[in-house]
């Protein structure tokens, strides 16, 4: 008789946002995750750098504008601090500022308020395994946003990147999704989540946002 396999250990989860009346439900959709294990509630970035410290927690789920400490700032002090700690921006907001500074303090998540629970827990999972998820909408306005830079020199890609590595890097300048990509390519998410990694290793690219920083300077998207 085989032995019966352990169950993973369900993400600790902070939830960060000024609004009780958001903050409160919220926490309570993603307790009744079987993935999710919301540890505290915070309602600004200073409740939730003390809610890291007391930790252990993989992953804050936060706001961008609260007071005392925003969102953004709270993000650069936990890469800073804590960065094995995942940060995934649930906001109102979509302008170039709040994505760009968001993205750029460390952030490996970026949705809007129109999320629904699903995608909030696959976002947090995402952002626990080192993957970054962007709401659709967010893709295409930071897309739009770097076509507008130019390209950042001296960032040729690797010549031992695979056809198929090539292929994932145009479609995520495209702005496509995992999912998106597996769809387009044919393969499963795990295939696609696997051709990132090797093609993130290989040309040293940070995060989503650098990847598609890299396409569009290679003249891939």
């Amino acid at each position: 008789m085989s032995e019966p396999t352990e169950r993973p250990r369900r993400l600790r989860v902070i939830v960060a946002d000024d609004q009780a009346a958001v903050r409160e439900p919220l926490a309570a959709v993603l307790g009744l995750s079987e993935d999710l294990d919301v540890v505290a509630a915070a309602a600004d970035g200073s409740e939730v750098l003390t809610a890291v410290a007391a930790g252990p927690v993989d992953v804050v789920l936060m706001d961008l504008r609260m007071p005392v400490m925003d969102g953004i700032e709270a993000t650069r002090r936990l890469s800073e601090e804590y960065p094995e700690v995942a940060v995934v921006v649930l906001t109102t907001f979509a302008d170039d500022d709040s994505i760009l500074g968001a993205l750029n303090a460390g952030a490996r998540g970026y949705l809007t308020k129109n999320a629904g629970r699903q995608d909030i827990t696959r976002a947090i999972c995402a952002a626990a395994a080192g993957q970054s998820v962007l709401d659709r909408e967010v893709q295409d306005r930071l897309l739009a946003t770097l076509r507008t830079k130019a390209p950042v020199p001296g960032q040729a890609l690797p010549e031992d990147l695979t056809r198929r590595e090539r292929e994932v890097l145009t479609l995520i300048g495209q702005g496509l999704p995992n999912r998106g990509i597996a769809e387009k390519l044919f393969i499963s998410e795990a295939t696609v989540k696997s051709h990132i990694n090797n093609l993130f290793a290989k040309a040293g690219i940070r995060d989503r946002t650098d990847a598609v920083r890299r396409a569009i300077a290679a003249g891939l998207a």
